[in-house]
């Protein structure tokens, strides 16, 4: 049997359950992005089609976090430090844009938004390149850092699992090293299903080992300045779709209304015919009456002929000589 005082001269990287159990805290630390988008020393994904807008809702995210606003939805406990590396926009063109978001913000994230200008051409992939952004996040103090976009701090084929497993190992040091969360913009397959999330994500085998959290941005029509977000969590409970909508005069996403569906309601209430009817003078021909409900409530052709008849058995409604008319 080991006595309890042998580890005392082993490797201090290996420690006794006792030992980390007296290390853990008291209580679970608050995400850093509620519900469970992003944990404290937590790894998040954020992908999305080319142009979506995915460096515009994470440089508004990283405002958020600075700020500890929760001006995108999702709720900020507290403002954290924020270290940005992105290797888009010329460093003058990128603070323009957060000049831009700050008019609504105000000061909040100024002393807290901390940008490495000196990213570009540093690959993570390279241990130069791994030095350059721990030692970067060390001169900010970050808490979190912001890689945007992933593949321009990396040299390696992504269609290789094992280029990618690598890959992703440097993130991991990256975070130990760093103490620091991460949130990591990435591109996704040309081609993915409606319910694909953590998959569609390129590299996606390789990324799954290492993510907490995967954000897909879509646009669900090309013509509106409006983008869903689908979520997928290795931990946190599942999390609905949401919208948000862009302003493009602040440069900020914010919640947005549900649309109405259109040809996708499944019903229609005999008060809402009644009320259909009503606006037709009491009295319509069957056609007249149906496009009435169509347009009032936005459902299907067979929506409102179910209306109709489920109307007509209740007697709200009554048939009479190619018309229908109210009761009564």
């Amino acid at each position: 049997m080991i006595a309890a005082g042998c580890l005392k001269g082993a490797d201090p990287s290996v420690l006794s359950l006792a030992q980390l159990l007296e290390q853990q805290p008291t209580t679970a630390p608050a995400c850093l992005v509620e519900p469970g988008l992003l944990p404290t020393q937590g790894i998040l994904f954020v992908g999305g089609e080319p142009k979506v807008g995915k460096s515009l809702l994470v440089a508004n995210l990283a405002l958020s976090l600075a700020a500890g606003s929760d001006r995108l939805g999702f709720p900020i406990p507290t403002p954290c430090r924020v270290l940005v590396c992105q290797f888009e926009l010329p460093v003058p063109q990128f603070v323009r844009r957060l000049a831009m978001m700050r008019r609504l913000l105000g000061p909040a994230a100024d002393q807290n938004l901390l940008v490495d200008t000196g990213a570009g051409g540093h690959l993570l992939s390279a241990p130069q390149g791994l030095n350059h952004f721990l030692a970067a996040a060390r001169a900010a103090a970050a808490e979190i850092i912001l890689l945007d976009p992933l593949y321009s701090t990396h040299d390696q084929d992504e269609n290789d699992t094992r280029a990618m497993a690598a890959l992703c190992q440097s993130l991991l040091r990256l975070r130990e090293a760093s103490r620091a969360a991460l949130i990591v913009v990435h591109h996704i397959r040309k081609s993915i299903g409606r319910y694909e999330i953590g998959s569609a994500f390129r590299g996606s085998s390789a990324l799954h080992a290492v993510g907490d959290s995967y954000l897909l941005v879509t646009r669900p029509a090309p013509q509106l300045p409006t983008v869903e977000l689908r979520f997928q969590f290795r931990y946190a409970a599942p999390q609905p779709p949401r919208l948000l909508e862009l302003d493009p005069q602040s440069l900020w996403f914010s919640p947005a209304d549900p649309p109405r569906p259109v040809g996708g309601r499944h019903k229609v209430s005999p008060a809402e015919v009644i009320e259909a009817l009503a606006d037709l003078a009491g009295q319509a021909r069957y056609n007249q009456l149906r496009q009435q409900i169509m347009t009032l409530t936005q459902c299907s052709k067979r929506t409102a002929q179910l209306a109709i008849a489920e109307t007509c058995q209740q007697g709200g409604i009554v048939p009479d000589n190619g018309y229908y008319r109210l009761s009564g």
